[in-house]
């Protein structure tokens, strides 16, 4: 029986996908804390409701932060372009893609992969915490 363990376990571990993706953009402190009453906050409220942050330690070009009305609760992602340094963050309209301005290359909001053709970085996810009914904290650490 161990010998079976051993050998599931071998298996396992070799049959893993390794993701070698490089991510380009700089490692910045993120610690944003937001009060989900404040009126600029509002839309965070309601299932797929979203917001950009603006304000302290909110990463590269800023945060894109969605209440999904599911699990997880909250996503947040990095709006600086992943591919490439361009100077505008990316926009997301309402669909279930973020956009960069500079080349036109498209990320998933659910889990931040590319979706244009020859691209292998994914959009930069953060870590969403509720610490209460009315606040959630993101960072990424």
């Amino acid at each position: 029986m161990r010998k079976l363990f051993f050998i599931c376990s071998l298996i396992s571990l070799f049959s893993c996908e390794k993701n070698d993706t490089i991510d380009l953009l700089p490692n910045v402190p993120v610690d944003v804390t937001i009060n989900l009453n404040l009126p600029e906050y509002i839309d965070l409220q309601i299932p797929t409701g979203w917001v950009y942050t603006s304000s302290g330690m909110d990463g590269v070009k800023g945060i894109w932060v969605q209440y999904t009305g599911g699990t997880p609760a909250y996503k947040a992602f990095e709006r600086a372009c992943p591919n490439n340094d361009c100077n505008a963050p990316m926009t997301f309209d309402g669909s279930l893609k973020f956009k960069c301005a500079c080349d036109n290359s498209e990320y998933s909001v659910i889990d931040g992969a590319p979706q244009t053709s020859g691209n292998s970085q994914y959009a930069r996810e953060y870590r969403v915490l509720e610490l209460n009914a009315t606040t959630i904290n993101i960072t990424n650490y």
